[in-house]
This record gives structure tokens, sequence and C-alpha cells, in this order.
């Protein structure tokens, strides 16, 4: 949807990956739309240069994130989150879902939820 303003589709899909999923490495945002990693490292270096998003190393990968103190931070969230409502609900609901990024304990129960509660 963004695509024009942002000039190509990719640059859309890592603005709107780290706004919904707060922060991601170039692999990770390259696996959830299935494109190859140079294309998004391409993507990320461009905004980090233009002060839109910050970097930070964790070990050997690099974990980007939006930049809060962009002086255009609360209007990109802004209308990054009103691109988001013309999303199909499939990509939305992929968007915003929240993966376990660990295994669940071997002790721990699985506890079941009723949807009448």
């Amino acid at each position: 949807m963004l695509e024009i303003l942002f000039g190509s589709k990719n640059a859309e899909r890592v603005l709107q990956y780290l706004s919904t999923k707060e922060s991601g490495y170039i692999r990770e945002i390259a696996d959830f739309y299935d494109v190859s990693p140079s294309v998004i490292k391409k993507q990320l270096d461009k905004f980090e240069l233009a002060g839109i998003l910050v970097g930070k190393n964790f070990a050997n990968i690099r974990i980007y994130e939006l930049n809060k103190r962009y002086p255009f931070y609360n209007e990109l969230s802004a209308l990054l989150n009103k691109a988001l409502t013309s999303y199909s609900d499939e990509d939305r609901i992929k968007l915003i879902r929240k993966d376990r990024t660990r295994p669940r304990a071997n002790n721990k129960p699985l506890l079941m939820r009723n949807e009448n509660e």
C-alpha cells in the first residue's frame, strides 16, 4: 500500500515489520517475507543511514528497531498503523501474532484456555 511512498515494496515491508514486531534482524525479516536477505539488508542500511532505524549488535547479529528519536517517529508510526488496517486479514494477523522465541520448559504444564471465560 505504501510502496509508492517509500520507493519499494521491501522498504514498506521492513518498516511495517519493525513497527509491529518492535525489533528484528536481517535473516528474520527476510524469512518472514520469503525474500533475499541482501534486499532486506539494503533497506535496513538505507533507513539506518537516514536515522529512521537504529541497529544494535548482539553477539554476531545486528538487531534493528525504529528510532524513537527520529523527528517524524510519531507520524511514521501512525502512518504504518493506518496502513496495517488496509492489509488483508491474513497478512495483518501474521504480522501481529507473537511467536514463541524459546521452547516451553519440560516440567511446565500446558494450560488450555476456555473460550467461554
